[in-house]
């Protein structure tokens, strides 16, 4: 299997700035921020970093840590990128509300995408890659656990000025709710997959990634058909490869043809560098 690299570029409200010796330097909209990046194993390219604030403590693995944050940071910012509107905000898990490497394929499940067209997107977080289907036409179901993250969805929504769109947000477990999706015979034209190392559904429901992935990717092939156009599943475990992934979801979708991609997803600096953040695997008709 020859692995590929997925490439999220710079636009204007955001930008990596500078990687290296454990920590990226990166650019939301007016303000600019430090965090951890254990992958960044090289050196600085930049003198110095001036930020607007830095995410100190913690490991990726543990969670944890704290920001420290200039008086002038807001609680949350709007952010753009071409017609998609979304909220930026320095969260308790150093994420900044959504994820800017998944950029990449935000464009390429819109190009697959138009009217009468189903999407499923499972673990949605605050619902960018939601936006992006439904503003290409389709029907979106967003799954998330976390009420919280519906609701950034849902403010998302209407800041993008698409109050009218065809979603449906949903708080539940994502699991619990794809083997009812099994069972009720549904389909889907599209799945998004964004699985966490570990989580909670809304009544306590514990997620392992290394238990759950297997179960998950059936239901997902249970809920795509011949007529489907993709299955696009991101996963952010480290120890996890790209190879065993794509032989996972191979052995769930080999009944139903189509091609199958794998490999990392980076991020480009300034500079031209790469920085990887995550592996990926599509499955497209």
């Amino acid at each position: 299997m020859q692995l590929e690299t997925l490439i999220a570029e710079p636009w204007d409200d955001f930008e990596l700035l500078d990687s290296g010796h454990g920590r990226k330097f990166e650019r939301y909209g007016p303000y600019r921020f430090i965090r951890p990046e254990p992958q960044a194993l090289w050196a600085p390219a930049l003198a110095d970093w001036p930020a607007d604030g830095e995410f100190v403590g913690g490991l990726e693995e543990d969670g944890g840590g704290r920001w420290n944050l200039a008086p002038h940071v807001p609680p949350s910012w709007p952010l753009a990128r071409g017609p998609l509107k979304f909220h930026a905000a320095n969260t308790n898990f150093r994420h900044l509300a959504f994820f800017p490497d998944m950029a990449a394929h935000w464009d390429w499940m819109a190009a697959r995408l138009g009217p009468d067209t189903s999407v499923l997107n499972v673990f949605g977080y605050t619902g960018v890659g939601s936006l992006a289907c439904a503003q290409a036409g389709a029907a979106v179901t967003h799954v998330d656990a976390s009420k919280k993250a519906v609701a950034s969805a849902q403010a998302n929504q209407q800041l993008s000025g698409m109050g009218a769109a065809p979603i449906r947000w949903l708080t539940d477990d994502a699991l619990k709710f794809m083997r009812r999706e099994v069972r009720r015979g549904r389909r889907y034209d599209g799945i998004i997959l964004d699985p966490p190392k570990y989580g909670r559904g809304p009544d306590g429901e514990v997620w392992e990634l290394y238990r759950d992935l297997p179960e998950l990717v059936g239901c997902a092939r249970s809920l795509l058909d011949a007529d489907s156009r993709y299955l696009v599943l991101t996963v952010y475990a480290i120890r996890l490869s790209a190879v065993a992934i794509a032989e996972l979801v191979k052995a769930h979708f080999a009944d139903l043809g189509g091609t199958i991609s794998a490999g990392e997803m980076t991020i480009r600096e300034g500079g031209g560098r790469l920085l990887p953040t995550a592996i990926f695997v599509r499955w497209e008709r």
